[in-house]
């Protein structure tokens, strides 16, 4: 089932069939301000029931449902979890529109989009001749974040795992956005990620230039206190040969290099689960 689900959701996520109201994140937030404010998730008990009331609301269902009409029921259930947790639009949105703005030689847009591709990182710091590659490293770290943590929580601990780890990583980007302080959050995002991290970057070392990016992992990976994002970027940038900049206001090559690294890594992903459910390592 997992590895029919990563494929449907892949597909609806490619074909943008799921509407933006349908969106995992958009969900959540109305979640959020239905059953919780952010001062009453300021104490550590409201957001642990928040963080886990989601998950278990799907253990509850998958319990419900197993064995009804021959699985067929646990296995929409699959289907439409894959497919919620998979759907990004306003990711996928400000990337084209970085690549829009970049071909167009529009600088300040070029940066716009890429603080709104990916807040975590401040772009002040970043000259245009570096953008190319810190939005290439943003590339990288938002496939792994919301498509390839997600796949591997899918075929390890099924629906359940995978919209915990969307729901912790919905909190933690709440918590960023609006200057809160909340409990837990990036704590138990932080132990989320961090064999999944590894997993994905070792993916990377396979997809890429093996003798100088298994270094890097090696040094990432045996380091407990190591971020995920640290272990995402420095071995994704490792594993790829970056081209030169040219002579563009905004050079997209490492950017695309960077994103060829990631596909390819997510095709090596694809095709490991279909080798585990053909030799019936996972179902």
């Amino acid at each position: 089932m997992a590895l029919f689900s990563l494929l449907v959701a892949i597909f609806v996520e490619r074909m943008r069939l799921l509407p933006d109201a349908w969106q995992f994140d958009v969900i959540l937030a109305k979640y959020q301000q239905t059953f919780f404010g952010d001062k009453q998730i300021s104490s550590p008990l409201m957001m642990a029931l928040a963080l886990l009331l989601p998950a278990l609301s799907i253990n509850i269902i998958s319990w419900f449902v197993t064995g009804m009409f021959w699985g067929a029921i646990s296995l929409v259930l699959w289907v439409a979890v894959a497919v919620l947790c998979y759907s990004h639009n306003q990711q996928r949105q400000a990337f084209k529109r970085y690549i829009q703005a970049a071909c167009r030689g529009d600088t300040q847009a070029c940066f716009n989009y890429a603080t709104e591709l990916d807040s975590t990182k401040c772009t002040e710091s970043v000259s245009e001749q570096e953008l190319g590659e810190h939005v290439g490293q943003s590339v990288a770290w938002i496939n792994y974040r919301y498509y390839g943590a997600i796949a591997l929580y899918l075929i390890i601990l099924g629906p359940v795992g995978a919209v915990l780890y969307c729901t912790v990583r919905f909190y933690s980007e709440h918590n960023r956005k609006r200057e809160l302080s909340l409990p837990i959050v990036d704590t138990l995002l932080f132990i989320l990620d961090w064999i999944p991290s590894r997993i994905f970057a070792f993916g990377y070392v396979l997809s890429g230039q093996f003798r100088q990016s298994i270094s890097a992992w090696m040094t990432l990976a045996f380091n407990p206190k190591a971020k995920a994002r640290d272990m995402i970027t420095n071995v994704a940038i490792a594993a790829e040969t970056l081209p030169q900049a040219s002579s563009a206001p905004v050079c997209v090559l490492s950017t695309i290099a960077l994103l060829q690294l990631s596909k390819r890594n997510f095709i090596l992903l694809i095709t490991v689960l279909s080798l585990m459910t053909i030799f019936g390592v996972v179902s």
